[in-house]
C-alpha cells in the first residue's frame, strides 16, 4: 500500500519517486479522503500487530497531517509528493514489528516537540489575540 500510494513512479533524470497518492489528491476533498483511507490501513495493520500506542499515534499523526495539508489545493499536493507519510509509516511498522524490543524514544521525542509546538502556537494566539483586544479598545476610548 505505502508502495502504491507514494513510490510507484520514478520521476525521470531524478530519484525521486511518487505514487497515487498525490495524483488522487489532486480531487478535491474526495481525493485526500480516498487517500487517508487507504493510508489508515496500514495503521489499522500496526494495531492488529499491537505494536506500542506511541508509535500507532505517531502513525495516525502522519495519516491526519497529510489529509489536513492535503486540503489546501496544489500545496497539500505537493506536500504529499515529499512528505510521503505512508514510506513513513511502513517504515515505523517494520522497525517495531520486526524487532519489538526496538526502542520507542524517537517517537516519544516527536510526540514532545509537537506537543511544545502546539503550546507555542497556543500562547502565540493569545498573545496576539491579547494585543488585538487592547489596540481594538485603545481606539474605542479614544
Amino acid at each position: 500500500m505505502a508502495w502504491l500510494l507514494d513510490e510507484t513512479f520514478a520521476v525521470p533524470g531524478k530519484r525521486h519517486r511518487f505514487g497515487l497518492g498525490p495524483l488522487i489528491g489532486l480531487v478535491p476533498v474526495v481525493g485526500d479522503l480516498v487517500g487517508a483511507a487507504a493510508g489508515s490501513y496500514i495503521v489499522l495493520r500496526a494495531i492488529q500487530t499491537r505494536l506500542p500506542r506511541v508509535v500507532i499515534a505517531q502513525m495516525a499523526f502522519n495519516v491526519l497531517l497529510n489529509v489536513v495539508v492535503g486540503v489546501v489545493p496544489l500545496a497539500g499536493d505537493a506536500f504529499d509528493f515529499f512528505y510521503k507519510s505512508n514510506t513513513r509509516n511502513l517504515r515505523l511498522f517494520e522497525r517495531h514489528a520486526l524487532d519489538p524490543t526496538s526502542s520507542t524514544r524517537g517517537s516519544w521525542l516527536f510526540f514532545g516537540v509537537i506537543l511544545a509546538v502546539l503550546v507555542a502556537l497556543i500562547v502565540l494566539a493569545v498573545v496576539v489575540l491579547a494585543a488585538i483586544a487592547q489596540a481594538i479598545l485603545g481606539v474605542l476610548q479614544g
